[in-house]
């Protein structure tokens, strides 16, 4: 697919790790990625997340706990906006709920979920959420923080009912795919993925992992946005031209602050 994709969700510290980010970064422009958001998981590790898109013109980064990490990192909604002021970070996130592995406690994941939110209006960027089999308090919450100011973001790698994509929307906010809406058992996110409006979308690969169709099996990385895009443009009945251009103008309104950051970078 020519010119510019952005992945909006992705991993690079973790394929740093791996060994060949050089590499990664080389193909996913040759893929026609225009721009990479490499998403922080833990504070912990946010100086690897940040260095790698002080690095690279053609990424940016998030800041955020896990809802896996939840039990282990405890949000401060005032760090997380010192740190969001960096030129180079664009979102709070991710963070959300997961109680289909409950790796940490519901509790403590609604409270760092709150407290991201509370940084989210606080500072002007948008949220980053994962959510898995947590529809009613993920609706709950995110209702909750709009109701109370301000609030955008996007639910990235989304797998949950049609209801929550709609709720979401509702209140503004994108709905992202990745890879898994290429899977064979996918039926019911495709037809949730047919329904979202063209410009509320976006797509990801939540690298290095979730590889679609048709280089399952294989490390994911951000090159492979191209894949989904493809075939999310089929799903959408437009040209992967036409969705290529949609997703990323989509980016670039909920992330405004990437632009900023990616000419700031190019002077």
């Amino acid at each position: 697919m020519s010119g510019g994709l952005v992945d909006s969700h992705c991993h690079l510290d973790y394929l740093e790790r791996q060994g060949d980010l050089a590499g990664v970064l080389s193909r996913a422009r040759g893929a026609g990625v225009g721009t990479m958001l490499t998403i922080g998981t833990k504070l912990r590790e946010f100086p690897t997340v940040l260095a790698i898109a002080e690095r690279n013109v053609d990424v940016v980064c998030s800041v955020g706990i896990h809802p896996h990490e939840a039990g282990n990192e405890e949000a401060d909604t005032q760090r997380l906006v010192e740190l969001a002021r960096h030129p180079r970070v664009v979102g709070i996130g991710e963070t959300g709920l997961d109680y289909f592995y409950d790796k940490s406690p519901r509790e403590a994941q609604r409270a760092s979920f709150a407290t991201h939110l509370a940084a989210t209006r606080l500072s002007g960027l948008p949220v980053i959420v994962h959510t898995r089999d947590a529809d009613e308090d993920t609706a709950r919450m995110l209702g909750g923080a709009v109701g109370q100011g301000p609030v955008t973001g996007v639910l990235h790698c989304f797998t949950s009912s049609i209801e929550l994509a709609r709720h979401a929307l509702g209140l503004g906010f994108y709905i992202s795919l990745s890879g898994i809406v290429t899977f064979r058992n996918a039926d019911a996110l495709r037809e949730t993925a047919r329904a979202i409006p063209l410009d509320r979308l976006l797509v990801e690969t939540d690298s290095p992992f979730l590889a679609p169709v048709p280089v399952r099996g294989k490390t994911c990385e951000p090159a492979f946005v191209a894949h989904t895009a493809r075939f999310v443009a089929d799903l959408k009945g437009v040209s992967p031209e036409a969705l290529a251009e949609a997703t990323t103008r989509n980016f670039f309104a909920l992330f405004p602050k990437a632009a900023i950051a990616r000419q700031a970078a190019a002077a």
